[in-house]
């Protein structure tokens, strides 16, 4: 007979296993992510390559860059952030790279899709402040003398967004909301695009309960702003682009925050897009599907206004 420590407690979660915890405490993964190398697209002329942006914490970055008609031109600047529940995923994975490169393509701006480390053997709220860390390192570049010369050579500091999908719209939303409490200087945050976004509502939720312990779940504004509507109206982007889908188990949650952030008082603009008979990110597996193929489009209109 197994012992209790060998005995599976909880999965995270039977539908999508991505860990299951032992009663002894122990940890195991279930789902591994597959990483490719940065490469230089031979359709698009799209080129990438992976920088360090923390030696303490050890975090790199995937950048992405389109074919620069004009080597003295500055284009806006994408700070990307994946999804995965906060548990998986990665800026290196075949999924992520293979999107940023076409987004780049399509839209010509630089893309930089940020590392953070995952829950759970990396409790929240350490991804946002990976990902934190991430953005300040990439406003050094604001004054042209950052470490990274397609950061300083090519990206419009004056015209930046952030951007995501689930978690990652998520964290998106925290790093423009941590923008206008801290300060950013040399950046201008011009607008989010969130895709599918993870918030909560007031429902349990049990993998936010074992993965942010020390969160009062639907009553923190980083999980669910719109239980801090006021807050909303220090949002200091002047635009913002929300994607829903029709079969998404988050639909309901990314419509709430659409409607939260119009009620504030928020001086921006929000629109929402929403995609029938869709589930959550289809545009990331099936990207050449009409509906994510004019998803991709109305993202490069925004970014482009």
């Amino acid at each position: 007979m197994a012992s209790n420590a060998a005995e599976i407690a909880h999965v995270f979660f039977p539908q999508y296993p991505m860990f299951q915890v032992y009663k002894d405490g122990r940890i195991e993964r279930l789902r591994q992510t597959e990483t490719i190398p940065p490469s230089n697209d031979p359709q698009s002329g799209v080129q990438s390559k992976d920088t360090v942006v923390s030696q303490e914490p050890s975090l790199s970055a995937r950048l992405f860059l389109p074919q620069i008609a004009n080597p003295s031109a500055k284009i806006p600047l994408v700070i990307y952030i994946h999804g995965g529940a906060f548990c998986i995923g990665s800026p290196f994975s075949p999924t992520h790279h293979n999107y940023l490169t076409s987004l780049v393509n399509k839209a010509n701006v630089i893309a930089v899709s940020i590392q953070y480390r995952k829950a759970p053997e990396n409790l929240l709220p350490i991804a946002y402040e990976d990902a934190w860390t991430a953005v300040k390192w990439l406003a050094s570049h604001a004054n042209r003398d950052g470490p990274d010369p397609w950061l300083n050579d090519h990206a419009d500091f004056d015209r930046v967004f952030l951007a995501g999908d689930s978690a990652g719209a998520n964290i998106a939303h925290n790093m423009t909301t941590r923008a206008g409490i801290d300060g950013l200087p040399g950046v201008k945050i011009v607008g989010m695009v969130l895709m599918n976004p993870f918030f909560m509502n007031n429902e349990r939720d049990e993998l936010i309960e074992f993965i942010f312990p020390s969160s009062s779940g639907s009553n923190d504004p980083r999980l669910n702003p719109a239980c801090s509507i006021k807050d909303l109206t220090g949002l200091v982007c002047s635009r913002m682009l929300v994607s829903i889908s029709e079969k998404d188990f988050l639909r309901d949650r990314g419509l709430a925050y659409y409607e939260a952030v119009r009620k504030s008082g928020w001086s921006g603009v929000i629109e929402i897009v929403d995609i029938p008979g869709e589930e959550h990110v289809f545009h990331l597996f099936d990207p050449t599907c009409q509906k994510a193929v004019d998803l991709m489009n109305q993202v490069s209109s925004f970014l482009n206004r």
